[in-house]
């Protein structure tokens, strides 16, 4: 009796092990839809459409991409996380870890309603300001110290990269600046204008303004100069800790209950992807550099950021909602 109970749970378990290999072999089967919580233009748009782009060459599928905007991202990250789990709607977000510490109530459990996949790469954020008003960081930070409260920083929203990048960097020098959110691309605008002092804003939705000279950048948020900006110091270099570097990342996840041959394809294809030189080259050329994990590491990462996210919204002081 017992040994075939056994050998009948033995057959449960390769019939399962062969349904899921089927499903993982038959994905896609259709269109898939890739939601971007962030509008077009914004840094993981960005990233999602150069990846996605070469993704459905390589599966011979379409991965259409959905622009779903508004609170901060969680509408576009609760679409995600309540579609069928079936590898046809991912989402691509660079700020869910922040959008975790600032929003306390969440349509959906971030560490259980997801499953992290991949890692498109790194983006330094970069400290810019309006031309001909500050030289240097060290001058930014001693014009805000001087005035407490009184400089402006521009962001895309509350919870956003450039928003927590910018309070890293407050926390890090000791001084504090009226945050003014925007909800489209004007943001930036008002830093050329001189209306606003200064913004963090990730590499890409700014170097096309460092180069025409409409805003000046001050410093790069990473460890190392970046490729795209060799001449401009990095935080520590200008002066500041090594805490004042804010990482921000562009990654994918899906719904929680996605096979796991699924989301393993999907790494596998992603980093396929982001292996070939014509690839690295776009996203190089946008201010994103190589951030290479297994999807069992970006796992163990995700949960990490999340918690880190969730102290500097406590160090500071940044509103919940």
């Amino acid at each position: 009796m017992k040994n075939m109970l056994s050998r009948a749970g033995f057959a449960a378990i390769l019939s399962i092990a062969a349904l899921t290999t089927a499903t993982a072999q038959e994905w896609p089967s259709r269109n898939v839809t890739v939601v971007v919580p962030v509008p077009a233009g914004v840094t993981s748009d960005l990233v999602a459409r150069v990846v996605f782009e070469q993704v459905a060459k390589q599966l011979g599928q379409s991965f259409v991409i959905e622009n779903r905007v508004g609170a901060g991202g969680t509408i576009g990250g609760n679409t995600v996380a309540k579609a069928t789990p079936d590898g046809h709607t991912i989402l691509v977000w660079g700020a869910i870890a922040a959008a975790t510490a600032i929003y306390t109530k969440l349509p959906f459990d971030t560490l259980n309603d997801f499953t992290p996949v991949a890692v498109f790469g790194q983006t330094p954020l970069v400290v810019v300001a309006t031309p001909g008003r500050y030289k240097t960081l060290g001058e930014l930070v001693s014009a805000a110290k001087a005035d407490p409260g009184k400089l402006n920083y521009a962001t895309v929203g509350a919870g956003s990269a450039s928003h927590f990048g910018a309070a890293q960097l407050m926390v890090s020098a000791g001084f504090t600046a009226q945050h003014i959110p925007f909800k489209g691309s004007e943001w930036l605008t008002e830093v050329m204008a001189g209306r606003i002092e200064f913004s963090v804003p990730p590499m890409p939705s700014a170097i096309s303004l460092i180069r025409d000279g409409k805003v000046v950048p001050l410093a790069v948020s990473s460890s190392t100069r970046s490729t795209s900006l060799p001449n401009v110091p990095t935080m520590v270099e200008a002066g500041l800790k090594e805490d004042a570097v804010y990482p921000f990342y562009t990654a994918a996840f899906l719904p929680a209950k996605t096979p796991p041959a699924i989301a393993e394809k999907l790494h596998a294809e992603i980093m396929k992807a982001l292996a070939l030189p014509s690839v690295k080259e776009r996203l190089a050329a946008i201010g994103v550099d190589p951030m290479p994990m297994t999807q069992a590491q970006f796992a163990e990462f995700f949960k990490k950021d999340v918690a880190n996210n969730q102290a500097l919204v406590k160090a500071a002081n940044i509103p919940t909602q």
